[in-house]
């Protein structure tokens, strides 16, 4: 051997030993972040509210192999009780900030999980699409139809995976009974009846009041016009504080169940909506909008779907605290998020049972198994091994459901409804987008 090729050779392998030792030293996270690295998957999460405990099991499932980039809320108190609860269930520290724009622009961020107040639903998912993120998208996905347009039309423009997060679309019980009404269990279903019933009590009204700590109330308000704070707008008020924020119980809740109801009839959109809704409870407080409603959709082939609810009545009408009821030709069905059963014409139990997912049903907050599977379901997606169960083309069709719902009640008037979802009511296309601050307006 060459004394050259001696020297080189010695080189090499006296870094080779250089290189061993540190690797040997590494912590166990720490190697084996670098193992998965090309597969892992880095998410933000955007709103660390009610809607956070449901994320956690997935994150924390290292089958999954997510890294939690980022931690981001418009109220520091959030985002310190978050860090706080992750400092023993991860090896290392998210970073945070109360701007979703700082995550967005983030290259290395592969998805985002946006779960801010309703008005920021749309706007914060076309940046993230546009900054090429997967999005999940926590119901509402829109806040008008404007808006419901405009996040169907930006996922088939930039090409990324959207998920919104009507969760019992991933629940076990609820796909296997949808098995069963398209295999003809029931003959032809041909009404639905999707309910909510709850027992709300007393909204403040509202109340000029210090910006509170910790809160960047510029940002809250984001895409909505700018007023003043007012107090208990932040913390979850802000759905009953007019529709600058919010986009009422249809919303808030019928999203869920009124896309359950469509689901089990294989209808798309409707011909017609007549609805009787008022605010009859504690009528001198700070709800500004229906706590009663009763809707009724038409569509193809005589098909009817009807939704019942009550915020603050909680009086039992179906045998739960929402869920959906459906008539066939040949009998009727029952579904929530607890439990399921098939009858017969005569009203003979066939089959049903408990649900094996556990989920939470009208308590504030939330999460479960059906929350976990949806979320799993979205990283599978993302990896191509799965496909979306709510992608939001169709889950559109279930969000337009509940505009029309707030938009006949706004103008006091039942209208007809087009084939692709467009209306001819003067006082309703008024309100077919809104109002946004000055620079903030989403567009393609």
């Amino acid at each position: 051997m060459s004394r050259r090729n001696f020297i080189k050779k010695t080189a090499l392998g006296a870094t080779a030993l250089s290189v061993a030792p540190s690797l040997m030293s590494m912590s166990k996270s720490s190697y084996n972040r670098i193992l998965g690295a090309n597969d892992r998957i880095h998410i933000g999460f955007i709103g660390l509210g009610r809607r956070y405990p449901a994320y956690i099991p997935s994150l924390l499932n290292k089958a999954n192999n997510i890294q939690l980039s980022y931690l981001c809320d418009v109220m520091q108190s959030q985002i310190d009780k978050r860090q706080a609860e992750l400092k023993d269930q991860l090896d290392y520290t998210p970073q945070s900030t109360d701007d979703i724009r700082k995550v967005i622009d983030d290259k290395q961020v592969d998805a985002i999980f946006n779960a801010t107040p309703d008005h920021w639903h749309t706007p914060g998912t076309l940046m993230a699409l546009e900054a090429g993120k997967h999005v999940y998208v926590e119901k509402p996905c829109s806040h008008t139809m404007e808006e419901n347009e405009l996040i169907v039309a930006a996922q088939k423009k930039y090409g990324k995976l959207v998920q919104m997060g009507n969760q019992q679309r991933s629940s076990d019980h609820t796909i296997h009974l949808m098995k069963d009404i398209s295999d003809g269990a029931i003959g032809t279903p041909y009404k639905a009846v999707a309910f909510y019933r709850n027992v709300r009590g007393k909204v403040p009204n509202q109340q000029a009041a210090p910006i509170p700590e910790g809160l960047n109330w510029d940002l809250f308000q984001g895409p909505a016009p700018r007023r003043s704070y007012t107090s208990e707008t932040w913390n979850y008020n802000w759905h009953w504080y007019g529709w600058d924020y919010g986009t009422a119980e249809a919303g808030n809740n019928g999203t869920h169940e009124l896309d359950i109801a469509r689901w089990a009839l294989g209808v798309d959109v409707p011909n017609s909506i007549s609805i009787d809704a008022g605010k009859y409870h504690f009528e001198d407080d700070g709800w500004e909008m229906y706590d009663t409603m009763d809707a009724r959709f038409k569509f193809d082939n005589n098909k009817t779907i009807v939704w019942d609810s009550n915020s603050r009545n909680n009086y039992d009408t179906y045998g739960g605290g929402r869920g959906t009821v459906i008539y066939g030709t040949d009998g009727s069905a029952y579904v929530d998020r607890e439990k399921w059963s098939l009858y017969d014409r005569s009203g003979k139990l066939l089959k049903g049972g408990d649900s094996a997912n556990k989920e939470a049903g009208t308590a504030l907050g939330g999460g479960g198994d059906m929350s976990t599977l949806h979320v799993d379901n979205f990283y599978q997606s993302i990896r191509g091994t799965a496909s979306l169960r709510a992608p939001i083309d169709d889950a559109a069709v279930s969000m337009a459901m509940v505009h029309y719902i707030n938009l006949a009640y706004r103008t006091g008037e039942d209208f007809k409804i087009n084939s692709d979802g467009s209306i001819a009511n003067k006082k309703a296309m008024k309100l077919w987008g809104r109002n946004y601050e000055q620079g903030w307006k989403p567009k393609l």
